[in-house]
């Protein structure tokens, strides 16, 4: 029987030691990198100014009118934020679970601000908020939610702040940030009405904000500023709360708010009848 080479055993034993020598090498690998900054993303958002620009909005005054808004999770154990404007003065505020059941809320409406809590007997699992202060001019949202009143989502770019001035029935001067609209629910044409409410999404999928209003021949949302959404919800999701978030993109904000309502982490609001 013929005797392998030399070159071929030594061959062999050699690329043994290096397989051996590998699979006994410390993994330190880092995590893939983040992606890179938006590069639409300015300059960090100022603090609040006399000199923003204001737009104005008259609330009629008449009896409230039934409607119906968007509300999404922040605690398990039944606590919502939505917009004030959807629930103040409905006697009978209730969260849709599906099925055409609806639960009972209470509500806690935040001082100067169109901003309210409702309150449930359980809840879903809750949807991860930011307060601080750190907004681009520039950066992308996403706002998942029930525009004329069935499942719809937008996504927007920030243009800045605003003062929204409120003249008639519960007048106010309240900071606001302005949106660009940029993308919309394929088929979902003219008003938004309905998506007051809806979580305002940062791409790492936490809540910044309250959609509030809308300019439609403007192309512009608006949502609630850090100054005013920060207190009205501080202290409501505690730091041991279970939070479900998943990164948002433009391919993906359609499926991602499928996922949302599904859940019930972002769930209509409407108020029943007496």
């Amino acid at each position: 029987m013929a005797r392998p080479p030399d070159w071929l055993i030594y061959g062999a034993v050699l690329g043994a030691l290096i397989l051996v020598s590998l699979n006994r090498r410390e993994n330190a690998d880092a995590p893939p990198a983040p992606p890179l900054p938006d590069e639409a993303e300015g300059a960090l958002l100022g603090p609040v100014t006399p000199f923003d620009p204001a737009v104005t909005v008259n609330a009629p005054d008449i009896p409230f009118q039934p409607s119906s808004g968007t509300a999404f999770s922040i605690s398990r154990n039944g606590q919502w934020v939505t917009a004030r404007h959807v629930v103040e003065g409905c006697r009978r505020p209730a969260i849709m679970i599906g099925g055409g059941r609806a639960v009972a809320a209470d509500v806690r409406l935040a001082p100067g601000a169109d901003i309210a809590v409702l309150l449930t007997q359980g809840g879903s699992p809750a949807v991860p908020v930011m307060t601080m202060e750190g907004l681009r001019a520039g950066q992308r949202a996403f706002h998942p939610g029930f525009p004329q009143a069935r499942a719809g989502e937008v996504t927007s770019r920030l243009l800045g702040r605003e003062t929204l001035r409120v003249r008639g029935s519960g007048q106010r001067d309240e900071p606001v940030l302005a949106w660009a609209e940029v993308g919309r629910t394929d088929g979902l044409g003219g008003t938004l009405s309905g998506l007051s409410g809806a979580p305002v999404l940062d791409r790492q999928g936490r809540a910044v904000g309250v959609t509030i209003a809308e300019s439609p021949r403007r192309g512009r949302i608006y949502t609630t500023a850090p100054d005013t959404y920060g207190p009205a919800i501080r202290g409501v999701q505690t730091a041991d709360e279970p939070l479900t978030g998943r990164a948002i993109t433009v391919d993906n904000y359609g499926l991602v708010a499928d996922e949302m309502r599904r859940d019930l982490r972002v769930a209509q609001v409407v108020c029943l009848s007496a």
